[in-house]
């Protein structure tokens, strides 16, 4: 067991993409934890399928790696807004954190939020300007914005004084100054011994520690994941566990697990500033204290910020039910949604009063429910999802709902169809300027109702050339009505096969979501009308034969290929009269006939 001063405990924080995980990559890679003849993968911590696919981080990761006689204990944390929570609660684990910053583009609306956390904690962010190599880095200017930030935030004198250093992920050098010599991390490993803080707490206290995070193992339940604050634990030692209420009870630890690259290893006994994995505490939440039954102290519980959209999961009732998954029924998706419930803290999984036919998933944004869903697609689940709702608060008796900030980067020639829209949608511009380069840069406050459904707009009116990323700001008094969709959608009138010819004469009406030979079914969403009314069509119509066949009579028809959905596209997508359709092998949407309360509840929504 390693005495505190010799452990060095940090996360690393950054808005997506600005390289965390590929830092991390080559930080594994120098501290020579794997054999010469191992092979080792990109972003080696994105563990998880649907993180290799995307490219982000969803979950946050523990590893540690040893420099010389020293063990720094790194937690990759996810860098998109919607795991937000994960952020939060990963912070009060560690001692320092590292503010990654791309040397291109600056500090972006993630960075701004997860420094503001680690600030407002206290804590003293080392700054790694990274990418350096790349064409158009400007390290200076971007140092420069960084301290601006940091004074914005309400830094104190010792957090503006922070350390920094220059990096390349990718390339695997580190360097205090950028015409130093680039060979490796060494100068980074470094900088985190020397400015990052040891962890407080004595060995011979009585042992105490906080659950940050939860895992869920299907042996022995509910682990706590947190980091040692005093004392030390054996396996099999009594521990004293007190929860939200108060409540406190005795258990024994069955397991405790530390890390070691990327490898979880079972330890029998840690101590102060080792961050573990604890078993044998099955009703254990995130915040609860666990502490020796002859010291019992009660720490303050954590704060997890709470959903802000909901969505209802049913069961697929649609003629193609059963055809690609095999887990169909209410039962068995309640079931797989109560298992979520046991380990994914962030979101809220509840079946409503006297509605037993379906569970409300709330989190806090598309992306958020997609990851869910795409995973029980994954596990052979079926089952039908309606348009997001807000959740909205009853604040000082005025109806507020969520807001969030946007940032949006555009070619200067874009940027008028873009606030037009915006405000439209009842956005408030604060921040406007233009470089250069002609890339204009704005941020808005604007409803979540009114981000849902625009990013595919956003995409095609700046035809592919803009950046839109977003963060939750806060709750706000209720905007009013939101324009929705301002097209409506092309339903198949019947069932069958699509047909080319059927889709050749359906062109001019819209964009088609169907391909020719594709399954479709009455009620079934074929494609997007170019026009604000939704129109049935038969898709599966085919080309009136005779028996007269002259050369030339027949012409070659061509075909513009479907527009394909992604999970978070259909959710973006549908109205409140629809539904998506998630199968194994599918995603399809279709129209939903609301009853007239529904209907009643839906036309009040939008007012």
């Amino acid at each position: 067991m390693r005495p505190p001063k010799k452990i060095r405990n940090i996360a690393i924080i950054a808005h997506i993409d600005h390289g965390k995980t590929t830092l991390l990559d080559s930080l594994l890679k120098q501290s020579n934890i794997f054999r010469d003849n191992q092979v080792t993968a990109e972003r080696m911590m994105d563990s998880n399928d649907q993180e290799k696919e995307r490219g982000i981080t969803i979950f946050a990761k523990n590893t540690s790696v040893e420099f010389e006689d020293y063990k720094i204990n790194i937690i990759d944390t996810p860098g998109h807004a919607d795991f937000s929570g994960e952020v939060e609660r990963i912070l009060g684990m560690v001692n320092s954190v590292i503010l990654l910053v791309d040397a291109q583009e600056g500090p972006m609306p993630q960075t701004r939020f997860v420094l503001s956390k680690s600030l407002k904690m206290g804590l003293r962010p080392i700054v790694v300007l990274n990418k350096i190599d790349r064409p158009h880095a400007d390290p200076d200017r971007v140092l420069n914005d960084t301290f601006d930030l940091f004074a914005e935030l309400g830094a104190t004198d010792e957090q503006l004084d922070f350390r920094y250093c220059y990096a390349s992920g990718l390339s695997g050098f580190a360097v205090h100054h950028p015409d130093d010599a680039r060979e490796n991390m060494r100068p980074l490993f470094e900088l985190i011994i020397a400015a990052a803080p040891q962890p407080q707490g004595d060995l011979n206290n009585p042992f105490l520690m906080q659950a940050s995070t939860i895992h869920y193992d299907s042996y022995v339940g509910r682990q706590a994941c947190g980091r040692i604050l005093e004392g030390t634990i054996k396996k099999g030692q009594q521990i004293i566990h007190i929860d939200e209420a108060g409540n406190q009870n005795r258990r024994p630890i069955l397991r405790i697990e530390g890390h070691l690259g990327l490898s979880k290893v079972e330890m029998e006994e840690a101590g102060v500033g080792d961050i573990v994995t604890l078993s044998g505490i099955p009703e254990v939440t995130i915040g609860d204290t666990l502490c020796d039954p002859s010291h019992i102290v009660r720490l303050p519980p954590i704060k997890i910020d709470e959903p802000t959209i909901s969505v209802e999961v049913t069961v697929n009732n649609s003629p193609f039910v059963g055809k690609g998954g095999k887990h169909v029924t209410m039962n068995k998706i309640r079931e797989r949604l109560d298992y979520e419930k046991q380990s994914n803290i962030s979101l809220r999984i509840e079946t409503p009063e006297n509605e037993q036919d379906k569970v409300i998933v709330a989190g806090r944004g598309e992306l958020h429910l997609s990851v869910l869903i795409e995973s029980m697609r994954r596990e052979g689940y079926e089952a039908s999802i309606s348009k997001p709702k807000v959740i909205t608060k009853i604040i000082d008796g005025v109806k507020c709902e969520p807001i969030e900030r946007v940032h949006i980067e555009v070619p200067e020639e874009f940027s008028g169809v873009v606030i037009e829209e915006l405000s439209r949608r009842r956005g408030e511009m604060q921040h406007l300027d233009t470089n250069e380069h002609k890339i204009t840069r704005m941020e808005f406050l604007l409803p979540m109702r009114g981000l849902m459904g625009y990013r595919n707009d956003f995409l095609t009116v700046t035809r592919g050339l803009g950046i839109l990323t977003s963060i939750f700001e806060g709750f706000a008094p209720w905007k009013g009505m939101i324009p929705g969709r301002q097209r409506g959608v092309l339903v198949s009138m019947c069932a069958g096969k699509t047909n080319g010819y059927a889709c050749f004469n359906l062109q001019d009406r819209g964009v088609l979501f169907t391909a020719p030979g594709e399954d479709v079914y009455e009620g079934m969403i074929v494609g997007e009308n170019s026009r604000d009314n939704d129109l049935m069509v038969n898709v599966t119509k085919g080309k009136q034969l005779t028996n007269v066949r002259a050369s030339g009579s027949d012409e070659n028809i061509i075909l513009i290929p479907p527009r394909k959905f992604t999970l978070e596209q259909a959710i973006d997508y549908v109205q409140d009269d629809e539904l998506i359709e998630v199968t194994p092998n599918a995603i399809r949407m279709r129209k939903r006939f609301l009853s007239e309360n529904e209907r009643k509840r839906s036309d009040k929504g939008r007012q």
